[in-house]
């Protein structure tokens, strides 16, 4: 072999060497893990909550824009309610006549059991009366009757109260019914969050269930990557995680796994082998503390491409490069 083919392949091999050296020590970017770690490509994602319509309706008012931050229960778009509103006050006057009915019912109990005992005197007398002979038997058999006949209607009475408390309850329950529906024109934020999305604009008339607004839960952020099974199976839920963005990669955010797939997402038709089994890829969400969140809502933004470290081995400690470091 020549001295120059020889000095050529020793140049060679020594960048070789140099590249292998700085691709581990660049590994959060490159493909090489210390032992005890993985990672995952991934984007940064949050639940997304969608704002329909309980009832059909015409869409009146839409007070929010993409973008918007909005509070947990804030009202975000009100339907037409004017039906429903004129449905309101026929239901309530509906209640008070049920109302005036029982009114008049409990008056109507407290007469007729006047009645009941004006004949219970009438009979007692009478009684005393036809044994010192002073009246007939044929009188007696009056009194008995009105007696019996004001007895029938104190309890026809009675009963009337009790059907007009049932209607009241009815009628109340009409007005609760319509209430209730009132309210539900009101489309209110179910959770603390970022508008997403703008899906309807005022005059639309909506279907049940029709959307109108999307938004992001701000405290629901989160990452999903892909493992195969050695690092997956490795994994508990709370273990510890870092995430570093495209965007801002001096930044480490820390994050915790809060859910393994208990099934492969890439699983093949024959799994025979050993190596094909390596091929097996579970999913793993990496989730960001609430708490975090809260701190930097207005940055969180959903879609940002970056990569996530879970640590396979609780005893290893942190490299010094993915240590936690946020904005100031």
């Amino acid at each position: 072999m020549s001295a120059s083919l020889q000095r050529n392949l020793a140049i060679a091999a020594v960048l070789i060497l140099v590249a292998a050296v700085v691709g581990y020590v660049k590994w959060p970017n490159g493909s090489t893990l210390p032992d005890g770690f993985a990672s995952g490509n991934g984007r940064i994602e949050a639940t997304e909550v969608d704002v329909s319509t309980k009832l059909a309706g015409r869409l009146a008012e839409v007070r929010v824009r993409e973008g918007d931050m909005v509070d947990n229960g804030a009202t975000l778009a009100l339907l037409d309610a004017r039906t429903l509103q004129a449905q309101l006050k026929a239901a309530q006057a509906e209640l008070l006549r049920a109302t005036q009915d029982k009114a008049y019912a409990e008056a109507l109990v407290t007469q007729r059991r006047s009645e009941v005992t004006l004949a219970q005197k009438q009979l007692e007398r009478a009684r005393k009366l036809v044994k010192q002979g002073h009246v007939s038997g044929e009188q007696l058999d009056r009194d008995q009757n009105a007696q019996i006949s004001a007895e029938a209607a104190l309890k026809a009475a009675e009963i009337g109260v009790q059907e007009r408390i049932a209607a009241i309850t009815a009628a109340e329950a009409q007005v609760e019914g319509i209430q209730s529906n009132l309210d539900d024109t009101e489309l209110k934020a179910p959770i603390g969050g970022r508008v997403l999305y703008r899906l309807a604009e005022p005059g639309e008339v909506l279907g049940a269930g029709g959307k109108v607004l999307t938004l992001l839960d701000l405290e629901d952020v989160y990452m999903t990557i892909f493992l195969p099974t050695a690092d997956a199976s490795r994994l508990a839920i709370g273990d510890e995680a870092r995430i570093i963005l495209d965007a801002v990669p001096d930044y480490v955010i820390p994050a915790s796994v809060s859910y393994v797939s208990p099934q492969a997402q890439f699983t093949p038709k024959m799994v025979e082998t050993r190596v094909e089994r390596e091929k097996l890829m579970f999913r793993v969400k990496v989730r960001i503390d609430p708490a975090l969140l809260r701190q930097y809502a207005e940055q969180v933004k959903v879609g940002v491409p970056g990569e996530a470290y879970v640590r396979t081995r609780p005893d290893t400690q942190w490299p010094a490069h993915l240590q936690v470091k946020l904005a100031q």
